[in-house]
């Protein structure tokens, strides 16, 4: 099997660079030199990264190299969208080990580039080192088409809290993973949106979703991209997307906005689909979470309300007895 080391750092290069999207109509000077040159039409970039490791983000015996790409470039693009912007492009740097297969590497940069379709974004540019751990690195640029960002800030009480994506599906996909579930098992009614391309804004399957659906959700995020605009132009006064559990990150919101925030279970378990701790502290669902202070757009749902009060989150008007999401470091959200 031809390895990294076969082909060397110019030829792994070329062959990933064949399978990106590399220009596009802002694109003034597109990867090759020693920077590339985008045009900027709004004036202003709105810029994220995130870092994804072997091991700790994905397993290469539960996720697919293309599984691995999506979910690299959905977990920035759902930044970008957060703030109610729309991902333009990325710079993408990888750190792989030499003996590691070129199939798997093209295979993931066609993974990237098939979350970049729908929305037309490109891969601007990155880097590529040798390292003994897989470590993909990934920078999004994004447009906010004119319109003020939407900040975790902004909530104010009275405001009405509203989701837009699915929450819970990648934890409970993540259970099932280390209860030795086959990764690759069988889908039901609910898998199209699991492995959807991340436009929609639905925030459940009316159908009763089946484990494959989860694991599904778990390797490839589907986060709603049109949703964070659609919030910014709904007057959205705050907005941020669930990366680390629906407690956790409204809980940054709360103290960004200094207010109470409370969430009501019944609408949270209103269609099938994970528990409710799965819903309330799961990560990596990429959800997008917004409070209004009108009327909720369609294709959000509407799950708690702001307070006002010393900055804290409740549940039905208790504290959540446990963790309320992930923390790489010290103790649990």
């Amino acid at each position: 099997m031809e390895t990294i080391d076969d082909v060397g750092e110019f030829g792994l290069i070329a062959r990933v660079q064949a399978r990106l999207p590399l220009t596009s109509p802002d694109t003034l000077v597109p990867s090759g030199d020693d920077a590339a040159v985008l045009a900027a039409p709004d004036g202003r970039l709105a810029i994220s990264t995130d870092v994804l490791l072997e091991g700790r983000h994905f397993r290469r015996d539960w996720s697919s190299p293309r599984d691995v790409g999506h979910k690299a470039a959905a977990q920035n693009f759902s930044d970008i969208a957060a703030m109610g912007g729309v991902p333009t492009s990325l710079l993408l740097s990888m750190v792989l080990p030499g003996d590691l297969p070129v199939a798997w590497v093209e295979e993931f940069a066609e993974g990237v580039a098939g979350e970049c379709a729908p929305l037309g974004a490109i891969v601007a540019g990155g880097d590529m080192v040798r390292g003994d751990v897989i470590t993909i690195s990934v920078t999004v640029l994004g447009t906010l088409e004119g319109r003020a960002p939407v900040l975790r800030s902004g909530a104010r009480p009275g405001d009405t809290v509203a989701v837009a994506g699915r929450l819970g599906w990648s934890a409970a996909g993540l259970e099932l993973l280390l209860s030795g579930q086959d990764p690759h098992g069988e889908a039901g009614d609910g898998a199209a949106q699991a492995a959807g391309g991340g436009t929609g804004a639905g925030f459940a399957t009316s159908a009763a979703p089946q484990p494959g659906d989860y694991l599904i959700a778990h390797r490839r995020p589907s986060p709603p991209y049109a949703a964070g605009p659609q919030a910014a132009r709904a007057g959205a006064t705050a907005m941020l997307d669930v990366s680390d559990g629906l407690l956790a990150d409204l809980k940054h919101l709360a103290v960004a906005s200094g207010v109470a925030v409370d969430v009501d279970s019944t609408l949270l378990s209103a269609t099938p689909g994970p528990r409710l701790d799965q819903i309330l502290t799961g990560g990596e669902d990429h959800a997008l979470v917004a409070t209004f202070a009108a009327e909720v757009p369609e294709g959000w749902r509407p799950i708690g309300t702001v307070y006002e009060g010393a900055a804290a989150v409740t549940v039905d008007g208790k504290p959540w007895e446990g963790p309320g999401g992930f923390s790489h470091f010290g103790h649990s959200a």
